[in-house]
């Protein structure tokens, strides 16, 4: 989890493979009308969310079923959506990537092909309610290296 643009999508992707498990891309199971919002510059509200967090949890949930580990890319951005998807997935595991507003902001700014502006960037800052119930890592390391202490702070926690 984490603001746009950290790195959710790579690196949970890396992740799922590195586990041989299954990856949910959180911005794909987003309904026409949030991508719309976004793609206008608009934020979400919490009315906007809530649904797209229960079909992110529905899916992840029959995943589950057939696969031994399911990595979720979501930006799960308030205590509140981390606890409705924690109410839905009771062994969930949440992994912030952490990054300063300007590191992030150079990312986004760079990048080509998603709906989300750079311009809601700040909002998303704004909205984002640090998790205390969360393993930390700092997104500045290539991808690969985030991986690895990933899934050296997940075998330390099993």
């Amino acid at each position: 989890m984490g603001v746009s643009g950290c790195g959710k999508s790579t690196i949970g992707q890396l992740l799922a493979e590195r586990l041989e498990g299954s990856f949910i891309e959180g911005d794909d199971l987003h309904p026409a009308e949030n991508i719309r919002k976004m793609s206008a510059g608009i934020p979400l509200e919490d009315a906007d969310r809530m649904p797209w967090l229960d079909r992110i949890a529905r899916e992840a949930i029959r995943r589950k079923q057939s696969q031994p580990w399911v990595v979720i890319s979501c930006s799960a951005l308030k205590a509140a959506y981390r606890e409705r998807l924690r109410q839905a997935i009771p062994d969930l595991r949440v992994i912030f990537l952490r990054g300063s507003r300007e590191f992030i902001g150079k990312r986004m700014t760079a990048r080509t092909g998603h709906f989300m502006p750079a311009a809601l960037l700040d909002s998303q800052f704004a909205a984002l309610e640090e998790p205390r119930r969360a393993m930390a890592v700092d997104i500045g390391p290539p991808p690969a290296e985030i991986v690895r202490e990933i899934l050296h702070k997940l075998e330390q926690t099993q």
